[in-house]
């Protein structure tokens, strides 16, 4: 029997296969508003948002979900997530001003992230949230408070056991130089709490960072301070692979190209940060986030049950409960996770003189990926239908709820409304080609690992790349050579079709299943963390 060949499989959620599965559908798209397009799915977001609402809800703690605006630009995401009652992190003027267009009230706005005085002369005019990042900017605060009402801040830490050190938030070995400003600050600062963001999977990481803010919070009371907040941030991960054993059998099959066994896999001995010594591959790889497997909603499920020693073995949300403290989370990834992909054509395939096959998009690189990341999950190549006359589609017919074409919304014909149109014979056989991008740059691949396709991709077929929504479609997003940015469009299923929309022009509706959003309940007496008992006491 033969081996099959290496392959990474992508996770893809339902409603986005059923779309790409929708080949017209997709042809339509991209004739009406261009190639490359990123398309987001603000359905799926809504499905995640509920996932993470339950686990919170299960946990019987008081909550505030804080979606983190910077993971993607799309301003169906935030209308989507206002519409559902959550709040938002934002962290620059430019994602302010995108919030409150969305609707967003200051009550619900957080803003994190270095700030200068500038930006923060109006976080204060606009009575929003602050996560204050150093001392600079609480000193600043006081001062520019004047008379206005009490500034609502948290205070971002860093600096815990065994953790990397980070470029974000008040060391620990500082903090009480906080204190002093914020006991000496009462009027001009409403102090909430303590924050942390952790960017590591690593759930004791997490638990050490919260032990560490729960016995800040006992220093807070000592100084006179009461903290109402424990904000755990956000970090939480995606899952990119649909076969964890098919992506670690691409992994060993790399691997063992780098030491020069077997076909090669890698474009110019490109090593993704692995080093090769003594006969052995070391290191850990620049794609190593695509071999997670554990969803954001258990790692946020087990952080919350993670028993805390120093406080007899109760969980963290039973210790916030006690202590009327709410658990914020900045959530980013994990709310646009498999709510968005993009699509680009292939504009022509060439053969190298080594006989690499090479497949050119009218895409580049950074528009699907970071720079210094490979996207380690193989992407979907859609065959044209458009390689004869009879397969162009037509202009799109009028939705089932009468919104016509134009205006920003594309009503699309579903899979059964038209015939299937045969295409030439394509070149039979499994073929292991690279993607490369559309700029005269020698490091525009897209993919500098090999990909192994059931057959070789013509001029005109379309190419998916899966899970793009987290950062991926904004990041980096290169203008070079001119090129315009990839349109970005919502697709939506409503009253049994697709619909797609303008980025800008999205209005959810009434999100189907979502819970209304939570209220939370007065408080009552605050009950202080009992003091950690000296050691040695009975």
């Amino acid at each position: 029997m033969t081996a099959p060949l290496p392959a990474l499989p992508a996770k893809i959620h339902p409603l986005v296969r059923a779309f790409l599965d929708t080949r017209e559908a997709v042809e339509e798209t991209l004739i009406r508003f261009g190639s490359p397009t990123h398309l987001v799915f603000p359905q799926v977001y809504a499905e995640n948002l509920k996932r993470f609402r339950a686990v919170l809800d299960r946990s019987g703690t008081r909550y505030r979900i804080c979606y983190a605006h910077k993971v993607n630009q799309s301003r169906a995401f935030v209308r989507t997530a206002e519409h559902a009652g959550i709040a938002i992190d934002v962290a620059s003027a430019h994602e302010l001003t995108s919030a409150i267009g969305a609707g967003f009230g200051p009550m619900r706005i957080e803003v994190t992230g270095p700030k200068g005085e500038a930006f923060l002369r109006d976080l204060i005019d606009c009575g929003v949230t602050i996560n204050v990042d150093n001392l600079w900017e609480l000193r600043r605060i006081t001062e520019l408070a004047g008379d206005r009402a009490r500034v609502p801040v948290l205070l971002r830490v860093s600096g815990f056991d065994e953790t990397s050190v980070s470029r974000f938030g008040v060391p620990l070995v500082h903090m009480d130089r906080a204190f002093d400003l914020l006991s000496a600050n009462r009027r001009a600062i409403a102090f909430l709490g303590f924050a942390f963001h952790i960017d590591s999977g690593d759930p004791a990481e997490r638990v050490r960072a919260i032990d560490a803010c729960l016995a800040l919070v006992e220093r807070a009371y000592e100084h006179g301070l009461g903290p109402s907040v424990l904000n755990i941030g956000g970090g939480f991960r995606q899952v990119f692979t649909a076969d964890a054993d098919r992506f670690d059998g691409y992994v060993r099959a790399l691997r063992e190209s780098l030491l020069g066994r077997g076909e090669p896999m890698s474009w110019s001995n490109n090593t993704f940060g692995y080093h090769v010594d003594d006969g052995a591959v070391h290191g850990i790889p620049v794609f190593h986030k695509y071999a997670n497997t554990v969803p954001a909603t258990r790692m946020l499920d087990d952080l919350l049950g993670a028993p805390l020693q120093r406080h007899g073995g109760r969980t963290v949300a039973q210790v916030a409960g006690d202590n009327m403290l709410d658990i914020w989370l900045e959530p980013g990834k994990a709310l646009v996770d498999h709510a968005g992909v993009t699509v680009a054509r292939v504009e022509f395939v060439k053969e190298l003189a080594d006989g690499t096959m090479l497949v050119n998009l009218d895409l580049s690189r950074d528009q699907v990926t970071p720079a210094d990341q490979e996207v380690m999950i193989d992407p979907l190549v859609l065959p044209s239908i458009a390689h004869t006359p009879s397969s162009a589609p037509g202009p799109a017919a009028p939705g089932r709820d009468g919104t016509a074409a134009g205006d920003g919304v594309t009503p699309l014909r579903g899979a059964a409304d038209t015939m299937p149109t045969p295409r030439p014979a394509p070149e039979s056989g499994s073929v292991g080609v690279y993607f490369a991008g559309r700029l005269c740059l020698e490091r525009d691949l897209i993919t500098n690992h090999k990909v192994w396709l059931p057959e070789r991709p013509r001029q005109g077929d379309l190419v998916v790349f899966p899970n793009t929504a987290a950062y991926h479609m904004d990041l980096s997003a290169a203008s070079a050579s001119m090129h315009p940015l990839p349109a970005k469009l919502a697709v939506v299923h409503r009253t049994g079709s697709f619909q797609v929309y303008r980025d800008v022009d999205y209005e959810p509706l009434i999100p189907v299943g979502l819970p209304p959003p939570r209220r939370t309940p007065p408080r009552g007496p605050r009950r202080r963390p009992l003091p950690r008992r000296p050691s040695g006491a009975p």
